[in-house]
């Protein structure tokens, strides 16, 4: 891929960059170096540096600032993000899965996985993934609206019936999900999800859109008194 070699345990950092302060910093957890030589690649095209840390080094998590982190999804991954949050500048970190199904991020739906990078990792899906969520990680939460994170999403049906899905970006209007069954365009809908320091919500909503890929949106019913718990949760998670 033409990416310059670096030794483990090493701080990747752009030349071009260099005379700039680093506007925030990306963990890179226990990344094979092929990984982490793409990953890097991809943030330092945005003014982010990237900190390569091994297992070994797990501590550093809890005590050295990130603004986000890069972890595979593998069994112990829950208690890697739990041990990050559980330090107060880290309670914030965005957390990026590498690899894994579907179902294992489901696993960690709790502890509000905010976007993935799937293997083979691909620089062009991989730059595309840190293109649209590096406003989050650099803090211009202005110009960021949409909050990318997946948790698990009960749906229910206007027959009744319901369906799970995971979600993909959520603001305070609506939400754009994934899953197994794409509901039809113009469904009415009701979403229930929880998110880290939010208790369940139920709000009702419309399917928007949908794709081939059962990608769809859900647009949020403005007169559903319910959606203002979100609103003011998303409002503190971004002053946090």
């Amino acid at each position: 891929m033409g990416l310059m070699p670096a030794s483990t345990g090493a701080v990747f950092s752009s030349p071009l960059l260099a005379h700039r302060k680093t506007a925030a910093r990306v963990a890179l957890f226990d990344l094979n170096e092929s990984s982490a030589h793409l990953v890097t690649e991809c943030f330092r095209q945005f003014g982010i540096e990237t900190v390569s840390i091994p297992r070994e080094q797990l501590e550093r998590l809890q005590r050295e600032k990130f603004e986000a982190c890069v972890l595979p999804l593998g069994d112990a991954a829950g208690s890697i993000i739990e041990l990050a949050r559980s330090s107060a500048s880290n309670s914030r970190i965005i957390i990026f899965g590498l690899g894994g199904t579907a179902q294992d991020a489901m696993r960690y739906s709790k502890l509000c996985i905010n976007a993935m990078f799937h293997e083979p990792l691909e620089r062009a899906a991989a730059m595309k993934l840190v293109r649209s969520t590096q406003m989050l990680v650099l803090h211009e939460f202005r110009r960021y609206v949409r909050i990318p994170v997946m948790t698990e999403v009960a749906i229910v049906m206007a027959d009744g019936s319901r369906v799970t899905a995971t979600s993909q970006e959520i603001s305070s209007g609506g939400m754009s999900l994934k899953g197994n069954y794409a509901p039809e365009q113009g469904s009415l809908v009701e979403v229930t999800f929880s998110l880290l320091t939010l208790p369940r919500v139920w709000i009702r909503g419309q399917v928007t859109w949908k794709r081939p890929n059962k990608t769809f949106g859900v647009r949020f019913d403005s007169t559903d008194e319910r959606r203002q718990r979100l609103k003011q949760w998303i409002v503190a998670y971004l002053e946090g």
